[in-house]
């Protein structure tokens, strides 16, 4: 059974887990690879140029989101592909375990439920929430 008195704060605990999770990778992408780096990456698996940028404009916009709890359920739904990408592009031929050479599938496919979780949670507790066109704090938890 689940507790409801907690799960306001377990929902706001993923959220900001997630969004810190995804501003670690943007912030990885920009100031260890580089712009650059991240573009040549991949275009040598295939995929377009822009695609790159696109990418980490998603990671940091999506991370500041899910920290604030600004539309949390849709923003979980809509980082799904960044990381079904990065298990079909990047990791799947490495294997399962995340411990394998570059990385198997087992991080980014667990990351990816964590977004399927929150979707289904919601925003939780201390969640930003636009109301009547103003934004609006969300203590009181809203499923």
């Amino acid at each position: 059974m689940i507790d409801t008195r907690t799960a306001p704060y377990a929902a706001l605990m993923l959220r900001v887990s997630l969004g810190l999770l995804f501003l670690a990778h943007a912030g990885l992408k920009f100031f260890v690879f580089t712009p650059a780096g991240a573009v040549g990456f991949f275009q040598s698996l295939g995929l377009p140029a822009a695609l790159a940028y696109v990418t980490i404009l998603a990671e940091v916009i999506g991370a500041l989101l899910l920290i604030s709890g600004l539309f949390a359920r849709y923003v979980s739904l809509a980082l799904l592909p960044i990381l079904i990408g990065a298990i079909v592009f990047v990791h799947a031929q490495n294997g399962w375990l995340f411990s394998n050479e570059n990385g198997g599938w087992e991080f980014p496919a667990f990351w990816a439920l964590a977004l399927i979780v929150q979707s289904l949670l919601g925003s939780g507790a201390y969640a930003l929430s636009l109301e009547g066109g103003r934004v609006t704090l969300q203590q009181v938890p809203v499923a």
